[in-house]
């Protein structure tokens, strides 16, 4: 059997003389986790508008379907198509959409199926981009009426790529929720003012190569690639809810230094409203060096300087605080101890907000005087297992007895405990009541910033919707994309969530 699989540019020269040679070219892409009677006829159909059949798919890390998806990885899928007859040739495209492999590929025709004709229905917008690019390279789309199945629908009917927790709480929401009723309660987000608290801070990803010891001390080298900054801490939270919500203001500070300042500015969402503190010291830098050839993290570096802010500052916080605490729907902080929230700022925003969300953070620079309990009151502290047994000196207790102890030394409504690979647990001390959710993600490549996004979109739908358990879902599910990128350089949005959920319910 000839070979039918190929690399991208290497199909495009052979498409070239294909074309050369007079025969057309009809290009068919998608995931084809699953390929089913639909697509087979989905794929005769197309092959009968030109003289050869193309299926590229999209690579593995760019699928978004939901937990476990795909549920076969790229090199079996293609090596499946290609035991396809009607299928000449198999590719795989490193992006979310067919643009590259219409670009590349030059199709005569591309072939989607009837459920695409009405692109408004698309929410990822991918065909419109598809179809401006086919136009581009003189293509012509079509569609296929016959009989569709959806893969998404059939994994789930045979309920193989969730856990039983998993499966137990998407359950439990297809018997209060649909896709529409979902798609509504997103839009409703739209009206929501939101004040975000909290310190800024750039983190810094160094991919390193190691060398191997010093041939004159005892120590390790490493030759130094390339390096990316990101936009994290309280700037990350509020660009993912720029997305979401009608009106976002920040209030933060940052250091002196120009290049700290120009980055800033040109990574924070335009839509965020910005109030700036400016600090003798240095905007905080939090540098993971990376192991090039296997992702790990080597070794961190710290540049801050968390004293507490000067007095004028703190001045001009309060007034800050004074003038907008009140005038928003929502007050989200993210306290991380590096000075800018202090005792008596705590104080003030747990008095003065209306709805109250807080994460205070322990980490590696502020774990010997940082505490959990700076305020008295809030709607919803939001905190991870490790940083809830340090602050109770308590290693084996039982998770939900430990909460229900450390819920007697705060004033707030809910409690959120964030446990990784087990997912999270909130406690509702009104109804003394405990909601469970699974993890999500299919793989780790980095923690950072998974749970400020969790925080940020659960307390956005908590809210909006009254429902802690459904915004406890959805923030799951949010943190989910978080954790497989590294630090905060996924942008959370509607329609990334939606696209989970729509293969989900």
């Amino acid at each position: 059997m000839k070979n039918k699989i190929y690399n991208i540019n290497t199909l495009a020269k052979i498409l070239k003389k294909k074309r050369e040679n007079g025969n057309k070219i009809v290009l068919c892409h998608g995931v084809f986790d699953l390929v089913h009677f639909g697509h087979i006829a989905h794929f005769k159909r197309s092959k009968s508008f030109g003289d050869i059949l193309v299926v590229t798919i999209t690579a593995d890390k760019f699928v978004n379907k939901g937990p476990n998806r795909p549920y076969f990885s790229q090199d079996l899928r293609k090596n499946f198509l290609s035991n396809i007859d009607l299928i000449d040739y198999v590719s795989e495209v490193n992006s979310p959409s067919a643009i590259e492999a219409i670009r590349k590929l030059k199709p005569n025709f591309y072939s989607k199926g009837k459920e695409y004709e009405n692109s408004n229905k698309d929410i990822t917008s991918k065909i419109k981009s598809e179809i401006s690019e086919l136009k581009k390279q003189n293509g012509k789309i079509v569609y296929t009426d016959d009989v569709t199945f959806s893969s998404s629908k059939i994994l789930n009917d045979l309920e193989v790529l969730l856990s039983p927790q998993q499966l137990k709480e998407v359950r439990n929401i297809k018997k209060n929720e649909s896709y529409e009723t979902l798609l509504k309660k997103f839009g409703e987000l739209k009206e929501l003012k939101v004040l975000v608290i909290g310190e800024l801070i750039l983190d810094k990803y160094t991919v390193c190569e190691p060398l191997g010891k010093s041939g004159k001390d005892p120590i390790m080298m490493f030759k130094k690639d390339e390096s990316k900054m990101i936009m994290g801490g309280s700037g990350a939270i509020a660009n993912n809810l720029s997305n979401f919500c009608k009106e976002i203001k920040l209030i933060t500070y940052v250091g002196k230094n120009i290049n700290s300042k120009k980055f800033v500015q040109k990574n924070l969402d335009k839509k965020v409203k910005k109030e700036f503190l400016y600090i003798n010291g240095p905007t905080i830098q939090k540098e993971k060096f990376i192991d090039k050839n296997s992702g790990s993290k080597v070794i961190g570096f710290y540049n801050f300087d968390d004293s507490s802010i000067d007095k004028r500052n703190q001045n001009r916080l309060k007034n800050l605080l004074k003038i907008n605490l009140k005038k928003y729907d929502l007050v989200i902080v993210a306290n991380y101890g590096h000075g800018l929230i202090t005792d008596e700022i705590a104080t003030l925003i747990s008095n003065n907000a209306k709805f109250l969300v807080v994460n205070s953070q322990i980490n590696a620079a502020n774990i010997l005087h940082h505490s959990l309990n700076m305020f008295k009151k809030t709607t919803c502290t939001i905190i991870n297992e490790g940083e809830l047994r340090h602050e109770m000196r308590d290693r084996h207790t039982d998770i939900e007895l430990l909460i229900k102890k450390f819920s007697k030394s705060i004033n707030s409504r809910y409690i959120v405990i964030t446990r990784g690979s087990e997912g999270s647990k909130l406690f509702d001390t009104k109804q003394n009541k405990f909601i469970n959710s699974a993890a999500y993600a299919t793989k780790i490549i980095d923690k950072i910033g998974t749970g400020d996004t969790l925080m940020a979109i659960f307390a956005i739908f908590l809210k909006s919707t009254k429902n802690p358990e459904l915004s406890l879902f959805i923030s799951s599910l949010a943190a989910s994309h978080n954790v497989q990128m590294m630090g905060n350089s996924l942008k959370i949005s509607p329609n990334l969530i939606l696209k989970t959920l729509q293969h989900l319910i």
